[in-house]
C-alpha cells in the first residue's frame, strides 16, 4: 500500500460511519508515519477539523508510531485548534454522545494538543471530563494542566490542582514542584516559591540545584537579594544541592543590573572559594558592567583574574572586553586590543568582529575595515559575520576605486556564498562589471538566482 493510498484509505474510513470512527480506523492497520498523518489531516481541514482531531488522537497511540513535538504544532495549525479551542470540547463530547470506549491514552493526546495550543481553560475542562468516562488523570496529566495554568498566570488554580493530586493518591513530582515554583517566581511571589521547599521536603521530594537556583533567581528578580543570599548560604552548607555556575552567575547578573558591582565581585570571590569556576556569561556580565561604569582598568585586571583563577581562555576574556569597549564608544582602544589578539594568533569571535567592522564602516574607514576582515578571514573566523558588512565594504571599496580590494572581497563572498544585499547590489555589480570582472559578476549573480 503506497503512502498516498494509505492516507486515502484512512480518510475513507474516517467517513464510513460504521460504528465509531476509532473502530473503523482500527480495521485498516496501516503503517503510519508523520507524512501519512499530515496527508490525512490536510484532507480534513478546514471543514472537517473535528474528524481530523479524532484521527490524530487515534494515531498517537498506534503500535510503531508516536507523534513528534513537531506533529502537535502541525496538527494545531492545520486543524485551526489555536483559533477555535471549542473543537477540543466538541471532540470529547462526541466521544460521550457515541458511547465511545475512551482510554487514558486518548485523553493524554488531547492534553498534549492543549499544551501545544496553550489552552489552559480547555485543558482544565478536559481534565475534569475524565471522570465522566471513569478515568483518572495521572501525575503527567496534572503536570500539563498545572504548567498551562501557571503560564496563564492562574497560580491559585495550579496550587489547587497540586493539592488535589495528593487527595487523589498521587504524589506531586519534581516537575510539579518546579512548575509551581516557576509560576510563583514569574508572578513576583518569590517568598511563596521559597515556601514550596518545605512542602517538597514534607512529601519526600528533595529539591535539586535546578529548583533552588530557580527560586534564587526569582528572589533576585523581585529585588529580594538578602533573601537570595540566605538561600545561597543554605545551598553552600548543604551536601546535595551545592550551587553551580548558573546559581552564582544569576546573583552576579542581578547585582550588576542594580549597579552593585562590589557585591557582584564579592560573589565571584565566594564562587571561587567554593570551587566553582566562572563561565563565559559570568565573564561578559562583569566586564560589560565594569566598562559601562567607566572602570576599564579594573576590567583589565578582572580579565587576568578570570584567566589565572578560573581557567577562562585568553580569547574569551579579551573578546568580551573588545565588545564592551565598543559599546562604551572606546573604538580606538577596542581596535587596538582586537589587533593585538590577531597579532597573538588569538581567534576573535563573530560578535566582536561584527561590531568592530560595523563601527569602522560607520566611520567611513572602508579600507581599514576590508584589511581587518581579510586578516580575520585568513584565521578562519568569519563563520557568521553579518552579510550586510560584506555588502557595505564592497560598495565602499568600489566607490573609492579600490578595485583590487573589491575584487578580492567579492571572491571571498563568492567562496562563502554571501549574498549582496540591497541597496548595494546593483551599484557594486555595475562597478565590478565596468572594471572587467564580468565572470565574477556572473558568479555573484548566480548565487542570487540559486537561492
Amino acid at each position: 500500500m503506497g503512502m498516498a493510498s494509505a492516507a486515502d484509505t484512512l480518510y475513507y474510513h474516517l467517513h464510513k460511519g460504521n460504528g465509531t470512527v476509532e473502530n473503523s480506523l482500527s480495521k485498516v492497520k496501516p503503517k503510519l508515519d508523520s507524512r501519512c498523518v499530515i496527508q490525512v489531516l490536510s484532507k480534513c481541514c478546514p471543514k472537517q477539523s473535528q474528524l481530523g482531531i479524532r484521527f490524530f488522537i487515534w494515531a498517537g497511540f498506534q503500535p510503531g508510531y508516536w507523534h513528534s513535538p513537531y506533529m502537535y504544532r502541525k496538527a494545531c495549525n492545520l486543524l485551526g485548534i489555536d483559533q477555535n479551542p471549542q473543537l477540543i470540547c466538541d471532540v470529547i463530547e462526541s466521544y460521550e454522545a457515541e458511547g465511545c470506549a475512551v482510554t487514558a491514552n486518548m485523553f493524554r493526546e488531547v492534553l498534549k494538543l492543549c499544551k501545544e495550543a496553550q489552552l489552559a481553560d480547555v485543558a482544565l475542562w478536559v481534565l475534569r471530563k475524565m471522570e465522566n468516562f471513569n478515568l483518572h488523570p495521572d501525575t503527567v496529566m496534572y503536570n500539563v494542566v498545572i504548567r498551562l495554568c501557571c503560564k496563564k498566570g492562574d497560580i491559585e488554580m495550579a496550587e489547587k490542582l497540586m493539592r488535589e493530586m495528593s487527595l487523589n493518591g498521587l504524589s506531586p513530582d519534581l516537575i510539579t514542584f518546579m512548575t509551581i515554583i516557576e509560576g510563583f517566581c514569574n508572578a513576583g511571589r518569590p517568598e511563596d516559591a521559597y515556601s514550596v521547599l518545605k512542602v517538597m521536603r514534607v512529601q519526600g521530594c528533595s529539591p535539586n540545584v535546578v529548583v533552588l537556583s530557580a527560586i534564587l533567581d526569582g528572589l533576585c528578580r523581585s529585588g529580594s537579594l538578602e533573601r537570595a543570599l540566605e538561600l545561597l548560604d543554605e545551598m553552600e552548607k548543604g551536601e546535595d544541592c551545592r550551587p553551580n555556575v548558573v546559581t552564582y552567575t544569576s546573583l552576579i547578573q542581578n547585582f550588576c543590573k542594580r549597579g552593585q558591582l562590589t557585591e557582584a565581585l564579592n560573589i565571584l570571590d565566594r564562587m571561587r572559594t567554593f570551587g566553582c569556576l566562572a563561565n563565559n556569561v559570568t565573564v561578559s556580565t562583569l566586564i560589560e558592567s565594569l566598562c559601562a561604569k567607566g572602570c576599564v582598568e579594573e576590567a583589565y585586571r578582572l580579565v587576568d583574574k578570570f584567566i589565572v583563577e578560573h581557567g577562562v581562555s585568553y580569547g574569551d576574556c579579551y573578546n568580551s572586553l573588545v565588545i564592551s569597549l565598543i559599546r562604551i564608544k572606546k573604538l580606538e582602544e577596542a581596535e587596538k586590543l582586537f589587533r593585538e589578539l590577531l597579532a597573538g594568533e588569538v581567534k576573535p569571535d563573530n560578535l566582536a568582529s561584527s561590531l568592530l567592522l560595523k563601527e569602522l564602516c560607520m566611520k567611513d574607514r572602508i579600507v581599514d575595515g576590508f584589511y581587518l576582515l581579510d586578516a580575520v578571514e585568513n584565521m578562519g573566523c568569519l563563520s557568521s559575520i553579518d552579510s550586510d558588512i560584506y555588502s557595505i565594504l564592497l560598495i565602499g571599496l568600489c566607490k573609492k576605486n579600490h578595485l583590487t580590494e573589491a575584487t578580492k572581497l567579492a571572491k571571498i563572498m563568492l567562496k562563502k556564498s554571501v549574498l549582496l544585499r540591497p541597496p548595494y547590489q546593483d551599484s557594486a555589480l555595475d562597478i565590478l562589471r565596468k572594471s572587467g570582472e564580468k565572470d565574477l559578476v556572473n558568479h555573484l549573480t548566480g548565487i542570487h538566482k540559486g537561492l
